[in-house]
């Protein structure tokens, strides 16, 4: 009967050593498959993938107020801020230096339109594109091209 005992106890610890063993290894497994993404070769991929973003340019223009061409209402006023989303640093450059052509071609678009040609459902979005192309066109010679995306009116009143 001694024997018998001695031979359990030794089963017992076997045993206790062993689920102590594969708990410890589960455990380890789990830690490692949940604090770690992926392998290194699918982040790299993932980085490849993803482009990186960068900031949009905007230039602001000061507001200013320019006497429209005559309606049937009389003389009208349009009072107006806009900001030029730029494609790249070298535009924003540009349009920075030449700042008083930039304000001189704005007053002389807005000066020539209407008020109903304004206040029209697509006419701000008309105007924007005449904004584009008046500033696209070279302000000197050997200029780089200038590259406006959008422009976005910030201020915008007709009285």
């Amino acid at each position: 009967m001694a024997k018998s005992r001695g031979g359990s106890r030794k089963l017992l610890w076997s045993m206790m050593v062993l689920l102590i063993l594969s708990s410890s290894v589960a455990a380890v497994a789990l830690y490692m498959v949940f604090t770690q993404p992926g392998s290194e070769a699918q982040s790299a991929i993932n980085t490849q993938e993803m482009p990186e973003q960068k900031a949009p340019i905007f230039l602001p223009i000061k507001p200013f107020t320019v006497n429209l061409a005559d309606d049937e209402y009389g003389p009208r006023l349009l009072y107006t801020g806009l900001s030029l989303k730029l494609a790249d640093e070298t535009s924003q450059e540009i349009l920075e230096q030449h700042m008083p052509q930039v304000r001189s071609r704005l007053l002389m678009l807005f000066s020539g339109k209407q008020a109903s040609d304004l206040t029209s459902p697509g006419g701000k979005q008309r105007l924007a594109a005449q904004v584009i192309a008046a500033l696209e066109a070279p302000m000197s010679e050997s200029q780089p091209e200038v590259a406006i995306d959008d422009v976005l009116f910030t201020e915008f009143i007709v009285q």
